[in-house]
């Protein structure tokens, strides 16, 4: 998937690359999501293709209906038996997201099969919800409601029937445009949720607390006898905790897809996430890695002088994932300023073997040291393609999915951050690796490798000793980062650019030891001494939830 059409391809644990939302639900409900989740037309058509040719259907015509709409119908229900949240059994209640709009060509079997659906599972087992924008014309301020009139009345046509309508709009809805929609949508205004733009994200889920969101919909499943009231008093918390903050930290992202910031959700997310838990007020200064290039120098040197810029103005630099060659002189070129100039860096993925190459080309003085991705004859090949990968076929061909690292350092400042477990598991999506042939060389002139994968050959984390904090890894550790569990590499780069690298790493490590699984519970001392607002700093790093080693070891809340 392109990352200018798709934004980021989100990596489940079991390797499934998928588009950003379900990333989104797996950040907000801290669930582990497979790629069955994932429904796509591929995979309905796929799925009916193969049984034809098995001869499942004897010979009959197959057909958008039934077949196709069974299938999507049998999909759901098998994966809705699959638990996501690590408890024993299935879900009280699964989320299906039809995405695109009402009219779309390409979601019409989708909507034919949950309009069957409904009538399958009968009144008190479904519940639609209709999201719908309800602009506001800036020259008068009013609000219009016939876009969600006509979207309703779509969706009615196709033989769906809303149960409540979330309005997204610019500001809350006035009562009489809320009556407006109940009156010709047929929705009882008490199921007309307004979903109005925050100051940030947490908000929302207490916005639809509010506005008794959660009570309609059980309501419409009658499950009202049963449900316990919402406890969000730590996700309120967080969510006032990010709206005080002033004190700020930069961090330059230095990338190839600059230009659309959802390319780099995840990223932004842990970056937030850890801001958020060293009480920092983040700032992104976005840096297009072809802007600090020579060429650039020469065509555009305005642009090239903005974008060392912003580098040098940074408290931190990270180098995100990326493919092909577009821009990478330019992250080489980052690379080496952070490493020469002490500030602190985290490369991810190719990010990673930036920071290889450009160690061999400045301290080895390999001047040719490169990757074989960029460079097929490299003399001095730094990064090679997987053995075990395929040149000829892309499509789901790399090292994809959850893969355990083992440290090899157990005092390095990575293995701290976790809470010095034996190993993690982390996210993949590669084909190249550093060169183990080249790793004696590296290590010899200062570089480290303080992890490994399982067979010894694959490195997976390096760092920089003799630098504040300078790290490098093959993994992708911003899919696992959560709101209240951010990932301890992030936590790690937010604390070097804030000065507090040192207490983080003792706090963490001596929390992982001393103290047991979910220490914190609702209406302990922590939460209320947060609440009066005179908690010690590390009262918020708990109540934040920063101390976990991302392996279910640490204190999770």
């Amino acid at each position: 998937m392109s990352p200018f059409e798709h934004g980021e391809v989100f990596v489940l644990n079991d390797g499934g690359e998928v588009d950003l939302d379900l990333g989104n639900y797996e950040r907000f409900l801290d669930i582990k999501l497979t790629r069955d989740n994932n429904i796509t037309t591929g995979k309905i058509y796929q799925a009916v293709i193969d049984k034809e040719r098995r001869g499942d259907y004897l010979g009959k015509t197959v057909q958008v209906v039934p077949h196709i709409t069974d299938a999507i119908q049998e999909w759901i229900e098998r994966v809705a038996m699959i638990p996501v949240d690590g408890k024993e059994g299935p879900a009280d209640v699964c989320v299906i997201e039809l995405g695109g709009t009402i009219g779309d060509i390409e979601s019409m079997p989708f909507i034919e099969a949950l309009g069957q659906f409904s009538y399958h599972v009968g009144p008190g087992n479904f519940c639609l919800v209709h999201v719908s924008l309800v602009p506001v014309l800036n020259v008068v301020g009013e609000q219009k409601t016939k876009p969600t009139q006509h979207s309703v009345r779509g969706l009615r046509g196709l033989g769906l029937t809303p149960n409540i309508l979330a309005c997204r709009s610019s500001t809350a809805l006035d009562q009489n445009v809320k009556e407006k929609l109940s009156q010709f949508c047929h929705v009882p205004a008490e199921n007309i949720i307004t979903l109005y733009d925050v100051s940030n994200i947490w908000h929302i889920p207490l916005l639809l607390r509010d506005q008794k969101a959660h009570e309609a919909i059980l309501r419409e499943l009658n499950l009202s006898g049963v449900a316990k009231k919402p406890v969000l008093e730590e996700w309120t918390a967080r969510a006032e905790l990010c709206d005080k903050l002033q004190d700020p930290v930069k961090i330059a992202m230095v990338g190839k897809y600059t230009g659309l910031s959802d390319s780099y959700l995840s990223v932004l997310k842990a970056l937030l996430h850890a801001a958020v838990a060293c009480h920092r007020k983040l700032v992104v200064e976005w840096v297009p890695a072809s802007d600090l290039e020579d060429a650039t120098a020469k065509e555009t040197p305005d642009v090239h002088k903005a974008a060392w810029n912003l580098l040098k103005g940074a408290d931190g630099v990270l180098v995100p994932g990326g493919f092909g060659d577009r821009g990478v002189q330019g992250k080489i070129l980052a690379a080496r300023y952070a490493r020469e100039n002490r500030i602190p860096f985290l490369g991810i993925c190719l990010g990673m073997q930036i920071a290889v190459i450009e160690f061999a080309r400045s301290v080895l003085n390999l001047q040719d040291a490169n990757s074989t991705e960029f460079d097929s004859e490299t003399a001095n090949p730094c990064v090679i393609f997987m053995p075990e990968g395929s040149k000829t076929h892309m499509g789901g061909t790399m090292r994809l999915g959850s893969r355990r690292t083992f440290f090899q350092v157990p005092g390095c400042k990575s293995a701290k951050l976790y809470g010095n477990p034996r190993f993690v598991d982390e996210r993949h999506r590669h084909r190249y690796e550093v060169n183990p042939d080249m790793i004696a060389r590296l290590e010899s002139a200062g570089l480290s490798f303080v992890g490994k994968d399982e067979s010894g050959e694959r490195m997976e984390i390096v760092e920089l000793p003799s630098h504040p904090f300078y790290v490098g890894v093959q993994f992708h550790p911003e899919f696992k980062s959560r709101p209240g569990k951010p990932s301890p590499l992030f936590l790690g780069l937010l604390a070097a650019a804030c000065g507090q690298l040192e207490a983080v790493m003792q706090t963490s490590e001596h929390v992982n030891k001393v103290m047991p699984k979910n220490i914190l519970s609702n209406g302990s001392p922590a939460l209320k001494y947060q609440q009066n607002g005179n908690a010690s700093k590390l009262t918020n790093r708990l109540l934040n939830g920063v101390y976990t080693n991302g392996n279910g070891n640490g204190v999770h809340i």
